[in-house]
This record gives C-alpha cells, sequence and structure tokens, in this order.
C-alpha cells in the first residue's frame, strides 16, 4: 500500500519552516531540497528552494514554495500528541514564537499560517472521560481555552 505524504504549500519560506519543524520534533530531518534551475523560466528564483522533502518523527511530509497562489486554513491542521502540560507548553510556545497565533481550545497557528493541534494526553481522559457530567464539565472548560491546560480540564471533569 503506498504511503501518503502531506505537501505544505509555502508562497517562499519552505526551506525555513522545514528547519524549523525538524528542529522542534525529535527523531526528524530534511531527507532532501530539490532547487529551482537556472534558466529562463526560473523567475529569479535559481537555487532557491523547490521542494523540500522532511521527516517529523517518522511521518514524511513535503514543502512546497509554490507561491502567493494558496494559504493555508483551519480546513487542514496538524495534531501533535503530547504527555502533559510541560511539554505542550514548549510546542505551543515555539509555535506561535515569531508571528503564530494563539487559536482556541487547543489550536495555534504558525508564522506560515498552519494550524497545529496540541493535544494533551488528559483530553481523551477528561472530554472523552466516562462520567458524562464530568465530560461535559471538562468541554466547556476547554471551549473557553486557547492553550489547554491540563490541570484545569481535570478539575472541571472532577468537579472541583
Amino acid at each position: 500500500m503506498p504511503r501518503i505524504t502531506p505537501v505544505l504549500w509555502f508562497d517562499d519560506e519552505a526551506e525555513a519552516a522545514a528547519e524549523f519543524y525538524t528542529s522542534l520534533f525529535i527523531d526528524s530531518k530534511i531527507t532532501n531540497v530539490s532547487r529551482y534551475p537556472d534558466g529562463p523560466s526560473d523567475q529569479g528564483r535559481a537555487g532557491r528552494a523547490l521542494m523540500v522533502e522532511f521527516e517529523l518523527d517518522g511521518q514524511a511530509f513535503q514543502a512546497l514554495n509554490g507561491g502567493p497562489g494558496f494559504t493555508p486554513n483551519e480546513a487542514v491542521s496538524l495534531s501533535v500528541p503530547v504527555g502533559g502540560q510541560d511539554e505542550l507548553d514548549r510546542y505551543w510556545d515555539a509555535l506561535v514564537a515569531d508571528g503564530g497565533q494563539e487559536g482556541r481550545c487547543g489550536w495555534v497557528r504558525d508564522r506560515w499560517g498552519f494550524w497545529w493541534q496540541i493535544v494533551p494526553g488528559a483530553l481523551q481522559a477528561t472530554v472523552g472521560g466516562p462520567d458524562a457530567a464530568g465530560a461535559a464539565r471538562a468541554m466547556d472548560a476547554m471551549m473557553g481555552m486557547g492553550r489547554l491546560v491540563v490541570a484545569d480540564l481535570e478539575r472541571a471533569y472532577a468537579g472541583d
């Protein structure tokens, strides 16, 4: 069965984004960079990255410098499962830095416009927990959050 590789569209910063993403996630690397050739149709882009292939924790991605024709939106997001608050905060702070934007309910937009969901394991145990009333309280708490706060979700679930 073929592997599916997400392709992220950039105006002209695919290489910088791939370098950032691979520095953020463990077991990640850039695997190949294809560059625009020198020629009459290069429009001044000769030598600049066209396609950057990279892996984030073993998942293959491609970043394409396709120009300003398309921009990312919330219709597609990248979900990052995390263990606890410290790991959540590390990813959140890095993704929002240098022009990113905090979203609601654990979503954050990076400086290139891509949306990420930073999802702590406690989310399933609270919002998806077996106590329906606790899950509803946790859901209400989550809906009022930007960055998820694990302790607050747990308190809401417990009814504290």
